[in-house]
């Protein structure tokens, strides 16, 4: 019997699959943007609403720690309703609380509204990975989420220069509902994704996911692939509910634990200074529309980090490339925090948002990889979950850092703290981590013994 993933596989990058891509990229596109704006609006509300350094690092940290609630909810709901039901939903919640921050009167509806913001971020990014993931034949599995991933650089490009511009005329409210009103017109467009048929055939649905898979072999010219498929449901059924608890059972725990670690370390390296580096740039000498500029600049060199995480994942692999990767970010992280020049901070900061978005970008691709079809959105999504707790922890972090050492030295021992954890993941990756490429999402997983 030829499954669907089976002919998936074969396939090579047809017309459909490039629209999914290119729709679910805009959505993602716009989730970056409320990244962004947030990074850009800290300084501004610390200064208008008269804001301690503390609270404006739990500002940058609530939306994280909704992230993680949602990744981890969404992840269990999308391997039981579909994930194309949990990509909309999340874009719409994360669209209607972004324009709602923007009209916040005060600091706690402001977190509130942050933490919701957060919800359907978190929610929708696990989800869309494993979509395209699912998607994809082997041959570019790992390039198709990479570029997906690729589309964060364009949302961080745009929210900057939204701050660069509009921030110092109009106000940090006009970012949030910049933000918002895309995101659900995303939400709309997004309509025209089809299911994943790999989910749709572990789920029983046979005909749907053919119809799909048939429209895409139609596309690339092959004939004849509905020789050998059963389309009774009930025989070609290999759904297995798989529980929090089975994630750490014998046959998943190494890459569980792997990707925890991963997953918190690149996180709390992260969101611990991309939230913070327009305000610690300033406090450090820099004028507010200065640090947009070095950001603006900085969040260009991520792109060829994508793109050459995108070549290298399919040729090197995925364990060396996070592994590389990892470690030019750790690097990078040290250089930055000693940078005395204005030359300085521009070159080891490009050399930092290429390394670790290229990273980011490598451990999107990698994650859903390891887990079965049944298991691989809610394995994605506690993954995802855990490392949002560290983005959560991070913003809180750095004042204290800042706080303890003061603003001569305080800028060097966080990128210091920054740099020690970026070179651990990269050490549990190159030691533990197991190889993907190459291999289908059924050889990897075993999902051919479940």
């Amino acid at each position: 019997m030829v499954h669907i993933s089976s002919r998936i596989d074969r396939l090579p990058s047809t017309p459909m699959l490039r629209k999914i891509l290119l729709l679910t990229g805009i959505g993602w596109m716009f989730d970056a943007m409320d990244q962004g704006m947030v990074a850009g609006v800290m300084a501004d509300i610390k200064i208008n609403w008269g804001l301690s350094i503390g609270q404006v690092g739990f500002l940058g940290s609530v939306g994280l720690l909704g992230m993680a609630l949602g990744a981890a909810l969404s992840g269990m709901v999308a391997d039981k309703w579909g994930r194309r039901t949990v990509i909309m939903l999340t874009l719409i919640i994360y669209g209607v609380a972004s324009i709602l921050s923007g009209l916040a009167i005060n600091y706690p509806m402001l977190l509130i509204l942050r933490f919701i913001t957060g919800f359907g971020l978190g929610g929708e990014l696990p989800a869309a990975a494993t979509l395209i993931s699912e998607f994809s034949p082997t041959k570019i599995r790992g390039r198709n989420v990479i570029f997906l991933e690729s589309f964060w650089s364009w949302g961080w490009i745009i929210a900057t220069l939204v701050s660069l511009l509009l921030i110092p005329v109009y106000g940090w409210r006009v970012a949030f509902i910049i933000g918002g009103v895309p995101a659900l017109f995303a939400a709309v467009v997004r309509r025209a994704i089809p299911e994943s048929p790999r989910y749709l055939e572990s789920v029983g649905k046979m005909k749907e996911a053919d119809e799909i898979v048939s429209k895409m072999e139609k596309q690339a010219g092959i004939t004849n692939s509905l020789d050998g498929i059963e389309t009774n449901a009930q025989t070609t059924t290999h759904k297995m509910h798989v529980s929090f608890l089975d994630l750490w059972s014998k046959k998943y725990v190494r890459s569980t634990l792997v990707l925890w670690i991963v997953w918190f370390g690149i996180n709390f390296g992260y969101y611990g200074f991309v939230l913070w580096t327009p305000t610690l740039l300033v406090t450090k000498g820099f004028t507010l529309v200065k640090s947009f500029e070095f950001i603006l600049i900085m969040c260009i060199a991520q792109l060829p980090g994508y793109f050459s995480a995108a070549y290298l994942v399919e040729k090197v692999g995925r364990k060396k490339v996070l592994s590389v990767y990892f470690a030019g970010t750790a690097i990078a992280a040290w250089l930055f925090g000693h940078a005395g020049s204005t030359p300085e901070v521009l070159i080891y900061g490009c050399m930092l948002y290429f390394f670790s978005l290229g990273a980011w970008g490598c451990v999107y691709a990698y994650t859903p990889e390891v887990y079965p079809t049944a298991a691989r959105a809610s394995g994605s999504g506690w993954a995802a979950a855990f490392g949002r707790l560290g983005a959560f922890v991070a913003p809180l972090v750095v004042p204290i850092i800042y706080k303890v050492y003061g603003s001569e030295s305080g800028y060097g021992y966080v990128f210091i703290m920054f740099a020690l954890v970026f070179a651990v993941v990269a050490l549990v990756v190159g030691i533990f981590g197991q190889e993907t490429m190459g291999k289908t999402l059924e050889e990897i997983s075993g999902e051919s013994e479940v």
